[in-house]
């Protein structure tokens, strides 16, 4: 008989110790068991999904789903019928700027002005018009389409052509993406900037600020007296489009009013506690996301 494990958290980053840690306390109030595979148990994992011996009701992927072994593991989740919180090809679909891009815009989310351009690899020269430039500002955000975890090759403070031209040698492989600078507005004493945690339906929006990136949560009373509903429905909608799970998202309200998504789909949150990092998740949202996450794995196991 197989042994049954009710949810799976596969994660390969130190600081996530904490937040593994509050899932399997969660797990535990609730009387479900709960795995969580590192690089060093993800093959012996898979292999035992393969064989049949062990069963897992749901399975979330904080970890590497393109490289092993944590593709291998992902592809055996999938295989063994376990329920993908963060399906592999969405995750992949997701982690793409570029894709994203598009798909807000076929679907009519307003994003910031964007031009998108094709890999150095594949074509050195960049022509862009005097329109387009003009169009961007200055100075405007430089970043890979693909490769921005934790802001990694981002520009924010991009003048000139050149500025792009050397950028694009950095991951020669991947697209980039031109974007204009999106200045919020200050709103009861804050940047009008958010992160938005979407967490199996639900929907906790943050303040966020886009400086310092110290975190606050944003109160019920705020979202109707500072008419921030936008907020929710915004990141309802992102959810249909990617089809995640869990992800965040960064919206920014300018000073005319408007709603940008401005960072499309962080498809691995940081879950960094708040009481251990500045600039962390504050920790009462980190342990509602990490009972969410229990509860969804109660329900998948009572189908």
């Amino acid at each position: 008989m197989a042994e049954k494990i009710d949810i799976a958290v596969a994660w390969d980053w130190e600081y996530d110790r904490d937040f593994i840690s509050l899932i399997d306390a969660e797990c535990r109030r609730r009387g479900l068991r709960m795995s969580a595979p590192g690089a060093g148990d993800a093959r012996a994992v898979a292999s035992a999904l393969k064989s049949g011996t062990l069963a897992i009701g749901t399975f979330l992927d904080r970890a590497a789903p393109d490289e092993e072994p944590f593709a291998g593991l992902s592809a055996a989740m999938v295989t063994s019928g376990a329920r993908c919180l963060n399906p592999p090809d969405a995750m992949r679909k997701a982690a793409d700027k570029a894709t994203m891009h598009l798909e807000f815009l076929s679907h009519g989310i307003a994003v910031p002005y964007t031009i998108i351009i094709s890999p150095y690899s594949r074509e050195r020269q960049v022509e862009l018009s005097l329109e387009q430039l003009a169009r961007l500002g200055r100075p405007f955000i430089i970043k890979p389409a693909n490769t921005t975890g934790g802001g990694a090759g981002v520009i924010t403070g991009a003048e000139t052509l050149k500025d792009v031209i050397d950028s694009r040698k950095h991951h020669q492989d991947d697209k980039y993406l031109l974007q204009e600078r999106v200045v919020p507005a200050e709103l009861a004493h804050h940047r009008a900037w958010f992160r938005v945690f979407f967490v199996c339906g639900g929907i906790f929006p943050c303040w966020w600020d886009d400086i310092t990136h110290i975190y606050s949560e944003v109160t019920q009373g705020e979202i109707g007296s500072l008419s921030l509903s936008p907020l929710i429905s915004i990141t309802r909608e992102i959810g249909e489009v990617c089809g995640l799970g869990f992800f965040s998202t960064e919206i920014a309200m300018t000073s005319g009013g408007s709603f940008l998504t401005v960072d499309y789909v962080n498809e691995i949150c940081d879950m960094r506690l708040q009481s251990r990092q500045a600039d962390g998740v504050p920790d009462r949202l980190v342990l509602t996301i990490s009972g969410l996450l229990a509860d969804a794995a109660s329900r998948n196991g009572g189908e």
